[in-house]
């Protein structure tokens, strides 16, 4: 029975090296069990028959030995006790920082999936805004597309004009006629010496078949706007009847060219505009007779009319 008694105290000493609670529990009861047995030996030791026989100074030391032994097991379950606890604490203590850990965590995670949703749509949008700016630039540059093969086209068109007043006019270019493509447009320009004497706005036999061979190019190309300008030099006009000014020569003159293209029946009457500029658009210097002479003239200004564009323009 003895050697039962310190089997189960060396048991229990072991257990607080290994402190669970399955372990505390095991040793309890053991110690229990053998508090039980002990108590039985020395019920019996102290009825026994034998009692007598045995040497007290023997049964003295196995008791103070097992005395000893209880306060030790005694003391290494206080040792347990507080080991136990101290596990239970620090156990307790983890799982309630898990726990904080894990709400923080999953506030964290929520926080950056509201972000993360915000994000995408913001990129949703962004993309929508890029794709309606990607078909907006694509319009754009079909509408560009047009408008540069509407302009190449009228350009093609003003070079043939061009070219075909040139011709219609080759006798009297270097005569005081000049044809000029430029800006698209084209520039048909007659001195006065051609057209007109001194003070006067009677168109001469000379000028009158010249306005007649463009008058042909002109009937030939009806989407022309014809802007028809008078020029003057400096001097004052110092003639008689009715003018009163460079101003009113310059337009007297501009509208006896008209009158000469009007008797071309197929000259759209529309295109046809007179104007009077005066001394006022000078192109060569009033201090010279050479100056003065390129400034009494006649401008044929051709445009093309530009209704395609600007219905695009429109649109």
């Amino acid at each position: 029975m003895i050697k039962i008694f310190f089997f189960g105290i060396a048991i229990l000493s072991l257990a607080t090296s290994c402190v669970t609670s399955k372990i505390y529990e095991d040793l309890q009861d053991k110690y229990d069990t053998l508090k039980v047995e002990n108590r039985k030996l020395m019920d019996e030791l102290n009825n026994s028959e034998d009692y007598n026989t045995i040497s007290n100074e023997a049964l003295k030391e196995e008791i103070e030995k097992l005395k000893a032994e209880k306060s030790r097991l005694a003391m290494d379950l206080a040792a347990l006790n507080s080991s136990h606890d101290r596990l239970k604490e620090s156990y307790n203590a983890l799982e309630e920082n898990s726990s904080s850990k894990l709400i923080e965590n999953l506030e964290l995670n929520r926080n950056l999936l509201t972000q993360l949703e915000e994000r995408e749509k913001a990129l949703a949008a962004e993309s929508l805004r890029l794709k309606q700016l990607q078909s907006d630039l694509e319009a754009r540059s079909k509408r560009v597309e047009e408008l540069e093969g509407i302009i190449a086209a009228k350009d093609a068109q003003m070079t043939n004009l061009k070219n075909a007043i040139s011709k219609a006019l080759t006798n009297f270019e270097g005569n005081g006629l000049t044809v000029e493509q430029r800006d698209g447009k084209v520039y048909v320009s007659m001195e006065n010496k051609l057209l007109f004497e001194s003070g006067s706005w009677a168109v001469n036999s000379r000028g009158r078949e010249a306005v007649v061979q463009l008058g042909k190019v002109l009937a030939e190309n009806p989407e022309i706007a014809v802007l028809i300008e008078g020029h003057t030099d400096n001097v004052a006009y110092s003639g008689n009847g009715n003018i009163q000014s460079n101003w009113d020569l310059s337009t007297k003159r501009a509208t006896s060219i008209v009158s000469i293209l009007t008797e071309n029946s197929k000259i759209l009457k529309e295109n046809l505009t007179a104007a009077g500029r005066g001394e006022y658009s000078p192109i060569g210097s009033n201090n010279t007779s050479e100056g003065k002479a390129k400034n009494r003239r006649i401008e044929v200004i051709l445009t093309p009319k530009l209704d395609e564009l600007s219905k695009l323009l429109n649109e």
